[in-house]
């Protein structure tokens, strides 16, 4: 079975989706069409503009779902999933790759979700760490004892067995990076990032995320889409909706999402988006299969 997975933020580059806009008159269309929804030329940023302006979160989070979905729909006949899935972010991209959000609408979701994490992260400095080297239930376990003590620290995004990104208020992640190296860490690395996303300081977001998915309509998608907040495969809109909210301070679980698709089948998976990230954490989960950029 061919799945289909899309990457999340942190894997933008300037000069993204250039060539399929100069190439693909598809392409040129739904990006102009994302330029009159945003209300500002995105595309001027992602094609010509500096590392700092594609870092402003209202820019990175739409130009990896513009450059990732565009990626996708242009592959034409090619472009057939039997399952979709997407990193964080990716998520939304995977929704709209699926058929259960249109273009438009997982555009603005995007959008809005870009803004509420934003203000979340100007409302309290908080930071994310990458933990290498160590097992998953040691990780899980010095967080909770750092965040029972009263600072925020939980697992953000389990990538792949002996990569565990954490997240939490900056003195959380500071002990955590002590402890994790106490414990025979390969690397505890803080990571240059606007804030504690998903984590309980995502909270903020929430609020406002949830009353913009609550007010789209989502449809039953054409396969099943793998979502962030188990790794489990969905296809009830109402339930596709609650996942979406919960992913903003739920933990990515990304290794049981690709050990599920496998199971359930994949063998071949198509990473659609800038950079190739997935391609290497699917190969680090499971080793046996195909994994590959779209062509």
């Amino acid at each position: 079975m061919k799945a289909f997975v899309f990457p999340g933020q942190g894997a933008q580059f300037v000069g993204m989706g250039k060539d399929l806009y100069d190439n693909s008159a598809l392409a040129k269309e739904l990006f102009e069409k994302a330029n009159d929804i945003l209300g500002y030329r995105i595309t001027d940023i992602m094609f010509e503009g500096t590392d700092e302006d594609l870092r402003q979160t209202k820019v990175t989070q739409p130009a990896v779902f513009l450059h990732s979905v565009i990626s996708a729909l242009c592959m034409g006949d090619e472009f057939k999933p039997e399952m979709t899935a997407g990193h964080s972010l990716g998520e939304f991209s995977a929704l709209v790759a699926a058929g259960a959000l249109s273009f438009e609408d997982g555009l603005r979701l995007v959008y809005a979700r870009a803004m509420a994490m934003q203000k979340a992260c100007e409302a309290e400095p908080s930071t994310m760490a990458a933990i290498l080297g160590l097992p998953d239930e040691t990780v899980v376990e010095i967080c909770s004892t750092i965040h029972a003590a009263g600072d925020v620290c939980v697992p953000a995004n389990f990538n792949c067995p002996g990569q565990i990104v954490i997240s939490g208020s900056m003195a959380g992640i500071e002990k955590a990076c002590v402890s994790m190296k106490e414990a025979g860490a390969k690397r505890a690395l803080p990571l240059k990032v606007g804030g504690a996303f998903h984590s309980p300081l995502m909270d903020l977001a929430k609020v406002e995320l949830e009353a913009a998915i609550n007010a789209t309509e989502v449809h039953t998608p054409k396969c099943p889409v793998y979502q962030n907040v188990d790794g489990k495969p969905y296809t009830d809109p109402a339930v596709i909706k609650k996942n979406l909210v919960d992913q903003l301070t739920a933990s990515v679980c990304w290794t049981q999402t690709v050990k599920n698709m496998v199971a359930d089948g994949a063998v071949d998976f198509t990473e659609c988006g800038p950079g190739a990230v997935l391609q290497g954490l699917i190969k680090k989960i499971e080793p046996g299969v195909t994994a590959h950029g779209a062509v």
